[in-house]
């Protein structure tokens, strides 16, 4: 999962982002307002966590545009413990979740994993469609119960197709849940990856949508 940190407190940034990495996400930081917007216009996140300290009302004005302009992302904001009126202003604007600062590590992971489940429609983090099965927490993936061989980039993009089986998805969102911002990224690799992939679970399984990208084919 794919997710951007904002906020100018470097040592809870640190802190939040090793945390994010060792649960297995990818995640950026960025510092203020013209940075983040610039991040989601480039790149596609599963989730933001939103520091809302930023001078003046940065997080919010942000927010604000976010949600405006159609971004999906689940955001969780961190706020100080007086901010009341403040999470108000949040939640009104589209806030998923919220964490009265100084936060707990562990509480916040907890939060993301309970924000993804609950965006995917998935309890547990299994996801299923069609005979195939993808187990996020044991990274296993199997087709009609035989265990599929994907190395790690093959298993980002079978999850990211699996979770919202309807969705096309372009060459450059499929980028963001493959590859991290430091990856060396050949012109053409998504397209090795799914072709790779439909070797493996069978080509119909993965549809081209031409001018647009992938889904996972529809069920009959």
């Amino acid at each position: 999962m794919r997710l951007l940190l904002v906020g100018d407190d470097g040592m809870l940034a640190g802190s939040v982002a090793e945390t994010m990495r060792c649960a297995g996400h990818t995640i950026d930081w960025v510092r203020d307002w013209h940075e983040a917007e610039l991040s989601l216009r480039d790149g596609a996140y599963d989730l933001i966590v939103l520091d809302l300290s930023m001078p003046g009302n940065e997080g919010l004005d942000l927010l604000n545009h976010y949600r405006r302009r159609g971004g999906r992302a689940q955001v969780i904001i961190l706020t100080a413990r007086d901010a009341v009126a403040t999470r108000i202003d949040a939640l009104d604007a589209g806030v998923d979740d919220d964490l009265i600062k100084p936060i707990d590590l562990d509480e916040l992971a907890a939060r993301v994993r309970a924000l993804m489940r609950r965006r995917t429609g998935q309890a547990a983090g299994v996801y299923a469609h069609d005979g195939l099965v993808l187990n996020h927490a044991s990274h296993e993936a199997t087709l009609h119960g035989a265990v599929l061989d994907l190395v790690p980039r093959e298993f980002s993009l079978l999850r990211a197709l699996i979770e919202e089986p309807e969705r096309v998805f372009t060459h450059h969102e499929l980028l963001g849940k493959v590859y991290g911002p430091d990856d060396e990224i050949d012109s053409n690799a998504i397209e090795v990856h799914v072709h790779r992939l439909r070797q493996k679970i069978g080509a119909e399984r993965i549809v081209t949508v031409r001018g647009v990208g992938y889904r996972l084919s529809k069920l009959t």
